[in-house]
């Protein structure tokens, strides 16, 4: 019978997502179980050895390429990770530290228009309509998504830098 670390381990490889405790626990075994399991986890992946590492972002959690392997994973696969241009990345910042946030709010923010920018962060899923605004024309309201903090490598909105540590697009440049 494999071990829970092996369950896990198999379950997180399989996803090619965050995996969240919740789901975890259709595995049957105890929270604390579960969490000492995946610590155990990460710390032996931490060294390297296999490759992969375990991360803990957007509530779950993910295998991610071992930053000691990564020069050989772009050798092989090429990767392009995908390009989001200024204005994309202002409205992005704007949305994720004032949500939730209406077009026109977004708009006198930044001095020019978001709807076209808007319209690709939606098609990305990185943002979404998260309510209407108790304004007249109920303007609709957005939020960031979990695929937002997976993107960033965030585990939670409370990760982000706080604003007086420089401007907003500099955590999403990194």
């Amino acid at each position: 019978m494999p071990s829970l670390k092996a369950e896990l381990l198999a379950v997180l490889f399989a996803a090619g997502r965050p995996v969240s405790l919740r789901e975890l626990k259709a595995l049957g075994h105890p929270e604390e179980g579960l969490l000492r399991a995946l610590q155990a986890l990460e710390a032996e992946l931490k060294e390297g050895g296999l490759g992969v590492a375990l991360e803990r972002v957007a509530g779950g959690w993910r295998l991610v390429v071992h930053e000691g392997v990564l020069g050989a994973v772009e050798k092989v696969l090429k990767p392009s990770p995908p390009r989001l241009s200024k204005a994309a990345l202002e409205v992005l910042a704007l949305i994720a530290y004032h949500q939730p946030v209406a077009r026109a709010e977004l708009e006198a923010m930044r001095g020019k228009s978001v709807e076209g920018v808007l319209d690709s962060l939606l098609e990305r899923g990185l943002i979404r309509v998260v309510g209407e605004k108790e304004a007249p024309g109920r303007p609709k309201l957005y939020g960031t998504t979990e695929r937002f903090l997976e993107v960033f490598g965030l585990e939670s909105l409370e990760d982000l830098p706080p604003l007086e540590d420089g401007p907003p697009l500099l955590f999403l440049r990194g």
